[in-house]
């Protein structure tokens, strides 16, 4: 095995591994070493904004994990996700720009995460932002990431934001404003017609420095340790070993479920699981895959009247035509985000703040088939915002290529499953306004005979889905749970840090993409100050 020497190893070239890479490479006499599982982003699937559904069936570019449920209660039964190409989840994802609220970044300051409130927080959104609405005390212009803002959409959607509004939620031309709630049309990582992800805006610039090395079809098995110093990793690259050895850290970039598989299989973990299954402890560290949130969420269909939305021009002829539009005026269908129109919603009883996100858009697919419907369909995904349900995330043996057990334990909490009632039923009261009544017809799932509370939470346990937004699996604090410090380093080992969804604590009040990337860049602030 040949083993090569970098200052810095970074793991995972996801949201949070392009931003440390692009930041720590800066310095001309820094080497950094970028490893990726995937290949390079090379399809136009993934250039393209409506691409995203085929890439979700593209086992060359997302991982899956089956998600071990609970018989008992009826639990939900598939997989997780995760984008498995330079860019990372970033390539594959819905391009929903949210920063979350920045409540939620005191309350992490508050709870020992010292260094991460919304005013130390709130500088690295605006540094790595170009936003289209320009410069304000929140957004930023000149960065690496485009945020792109639609000023009006599909008249579907324009009488959703309407409903809205009569339902008496504000409106907001900037859905990350400092007062997150309102209805707007959602900010998004597309430029020209075209996805910006992680790789195109903070790697395809630099790919030509010389202290940066990127090597993709890379295997990450574990970490290897020199006593208690993490000092290299052990890969498979293309299906042979290599080793590579980091002068000054390892930073592990690999997301919620495949860090906390890492630390496993490099002897960092709960000390009793990891010797019952012959690996040598390192760090016995209890909080390594607990702690496992997602903003979990049903998908309300609704039927419209008429030959309205676009759910005729994703299917057949109407499908060409929109790749035609696509490839001709980077317009269309095709150009646009998984959903137009954004709500953050007070919800529950006295709610101080937003609880749920709704997320809408004028075209319907069967879960059954993962299929446009035939007839002309409008979805509103509800989701909440600060689940409280917490999983785990184990490995079940010392294989590196076995996935892990997930267990999500799905409204698992009382909260949740009360919250799960609330914003479901304001989501059917948004709809009904009178702006949308000449547009929609029926609710076809889970239609008019889910009403009582027992059989919401019934069918959002069974049917719902999740967010994709795996978290908290090596959160950050400084209690013995707590995985990592507050510079991010890994408690009770020297040499290793984490920079990725697994440190937050909670989860924060959205899409996790934007505030996973200014966690990296914070992150690069802190490892370049020393």
């Amino acid at each position: 095995m040949a083993a090569d020497t970098y200052d810095y190893v970074i793991i995972g070239a996801g949201s949070a591994g392009c931003v440390l890479a692009y930041r720590l490479s800066e310095n001309a006499d820094t080497s950094v070493l970028l490893v990726e599982a995937g290949g390079e982003a090379t399809t136009w699937m993934i250039r393209m904004p409506g691409g995203y559904r085929k890439t979700h069936r593209d086992p060359w570019l997302v991982w899956r994990f089956p998600v071990t449920p609970d018989a008992r209660q009826g639990q939900w039964c598939g997989s997780t996700i995760g984008g498995k190409v330079l860019g990372g989840t970033s390539s594959i994802n819905s391009m929903l720009y949210v920063r979350g609220q920045p409540r939620d970044y005191d309350d992490w300051a508050a709870a020992g995460a010292s260094g991460w409130s919304w005013q130390d927080i709130s500088p690295c959104f605006k540094e790595l932002e170009d936003h289209e609405l320009g410069e304000s005390d929140t957004r930023g212009v000149g960065g690496p990431l485009h945020i792109a803002c639609t000023r009006r959409g599909h008249p579907i959607s324009e009488a959703i934001i309407e409903a809205g509004v009569q339902a008496g939620i504000p409106r907001r031309d900037d859905l990350n404003g400092i007062e997150q709630e309102g209805i707007g049309y959602f900010p998004a990582t597309i430029q020209n017609g075209r996805r910006v992800s992680a790789a195109s805006a903070f790697l395809l610039p630099i790919r030509r420095r010389a202290n940066l090395t990127i090597i993709t079809g890379t295997f990450v098995n574990r970490v290897l340790f020199d006593r208690e110093r993490a000092v290299g990793i052990a890969a498979m690259v293309n299906g042979r070993p290599r080793e590579f050895r980091a002068e000054r850290e390892i930073i592990v970039c690999a997301g919620a479920l495949q860090s906390p598989k890492i630390f496993q299989l490099s002897g960092i973990g709960p000390g009793d699981h990891l010797r019952s299954l012959k690996i040598p402890v390192i760090c016995d560290s209890p909080g390594v895959g607990a702690n496992f949130r997602d903003h979990w969420g049903l998908r309300l269909r609704y039927r419209l009247v008429r030959r309205q939305g676009y759910n005729h021009r994703l299917r057949g002829v109407g499908l060409l035509l929109s790749v035609f539009q696509y490839f001709i005026c980077r317009t269309g269908p095709l150009s646009c985000a998984a959903a137009e129109v954004g709500a953050f919603v007070n919800t529950m009883p006295g709610a101080a703040r937003p609880d749920a996100e709704f997320q809408m858009a004028p075209f319907s697919i069967d879960p059954t088939t993962n299929e446009i419907e035939h007839w002309p369909g409008l979805h509103c995904t509800v989701r909440s915002l600060r689940p409280e349900s917490r999983g785990t995330v184990m490995i079940r043996s010392a294989d590196p290529t076995s996935p892990p057990v997930i267990h999500a334990n799905v409204l698992s909490a009382e909260y949740d499953r009360q919250l799960t009632v609330h914003m479901i039923r304001y989501a059917r009261h948004l709809l009904r306004q009178s702006p949308l009544q000449k547009h929609l017809a029926e609710e076809t799932f889970p239609g008019r005979g889910c009403s009582s509370p027992e059989q919401i939470i019934d069918i959002c346990r069974r049917l719902g889905s999740p967010g994709s937004h795996y978290a908290g699996t090596c959160r950050m604090g400084e209690d013995p749970m707590a995985v990592v410090d507050p510079m991010l380093r890994v408690r009770g080992v020297s040499g290793l840090r984490v920079v990725d969804c697994s440190i937050m604590p909670t989860l924060v009040s959205g899409n996790t993409n934007g505030p996973v990337m200014a966690i990296a860049w914070r992150a690069a602030d802190l490892i370049l100050a020393g």
